[in-house]
Formats: C-alpha cells, structure tokens, sequence
C-alpha cells in the first residue's frame, strides 16, 4: 500500500510512520519543512509541504491508496486544525485516496449514559480544552463532507508514548475505560490500530475509538 503521513515528525506521526514501514508500506513522510527531514523515519520517503495548501497536498497525495492526518497545532494556533482539516478533504478529493485522521477523545461519550461528552466531564483538565474543541471542530468538519472516504480515530483519554503490545479495544463513540475507571492507549498502539484499520476498512465516514 502506498501511503502518505501529514505529521510525520510529531510523537503520534512518527510511531505511525514506523509501523506502516514496519509492515512493508511505501511510506510518504510530510513534514512542513525540510529541516525536519533528520526526525523522518529513513525507510520513508521525505516530502514537505503545507497542509494548509489543498493543491500541495493533492501533489502529495497522488497516486497513494490512503493519506493519515496526524499533524497536531502548537498551543495558540488550535483553529488551524479545522482549517487543516477541510485542506485534506480537499487535497485527497482531487485523488481519490482514503483518508484516515487521528484526532481528540473529547467529543466521546462518558460511559454511564450520562450523555455527557469527556470534554464536558467534571474532571476534564482545562488546559486541555483549547485542543479537545478544535478536535470537535475536526470532527464536525469531517462529518459535513460526503465526497472522501475517511474515517476519524478518536484515542482514549490519555495518549502518551509507551509500549507496542498490539492489542486495543474497539469501540465507537463513547469512552474506553479500564476496570478502574481509567482511559489510555499508547502511541504505539494507536499507530497499531490506525493501520489495522488501513490495511482491513471498518469504518467509513465515521468516527471510531481505541483504547485498553
């Protein structure tokens, strides 16, 4: 499968990029400036380009079987994620590409019935709620296009760095916990889950979740 990562360079790009090679992929690896090319996984090809620009990333992107969208905003500039967002269903819809974007558990639902959403739980961090609503912004941007089939993967609660032991729960929309209330998955995981769902479609124009 050919496919090309946005994000490449960040913590959750860069694990996925490392399983997709990992499993025989030909990897693209983006990154908004060649100086990053030094953090790109060696076995990926290295590009870089704006993922704000519809027509670079339609350049990017033809020719590939899928494009993964794990590009992250620094803290101030969150409303470039739904901006971003919309430039990659714009971008793969001139190439037919799938498009699988790794976004916020914020917009799940808390387990109980409640209603709730995570972001609106009584212990959600406030320094966590610029990112969460621009993650809920990404997500609504994605469910207004019905020209690209993408699928949305919403982590657990808590996404850190960690162990690859390929397993995760599947789920839905509402929040994966443990038998003690907690919700984590690794990036390594996730990076797991993200190609299991490249190489095996499950969920098409949708949102679905992982966690342990």
């Amino acid at each position: 499968m050919r496919i090309t990562v946005f994000g490449a360079a960040g913590a959750a790009g860069r694990r996925i990029v490392t399983e997709a090679v990992d499993r025989g992929h030909h990897v693209t690896a983006v990154v908004r400036s060649p100086e990053r090319y030094p953090d790109l996984h060696p076995a990926a090809e290295h590009r870089s380009g704006d993922a704000l620009d519809p027509g670079r990333i339609a350049e990017l992107t033809e020719g590939q079987d899928l494009v993964i969208g794990a590009t992250r905003p620094v803290p101030g500039r969150e409303h470039e994620h739904a901006a971003v967002t919309r430039a990659l269903l714009a971008g793969v819809a001139k190439t037919g590409a799938r498009l699988l974007v790794l976004g916020g558990a914020g917009s799940l639902l808390l387990p109980g019935g409640s209603g709730l959403m995570v972001i609106d739980g009584p212990d959600f961090p406030p320094s966590w709620r610029p990112i969460a609503l621009a993650c809920n912004e990404q997500l609504a941007v994605l469910r207004e296009d019905d020209t690209v089939d993408w699928a949305y993967l919403s982590p657990a609660a808590v996404l850190e760095p960690g162990e690859r032991t390929g397993r995760y729960r599947l789920g839905a929309d509402e929040l994966i916990v443990d038998a003690d209330g907690g919700s984590a998955i690794s990036m390594e995981d996730v990076a797991v889950a993200l190609l299991d769902e490249a190489e095996r479609p499950r969920h098409h124009r949708t949102r679905f979740t992982v966690g342990y």
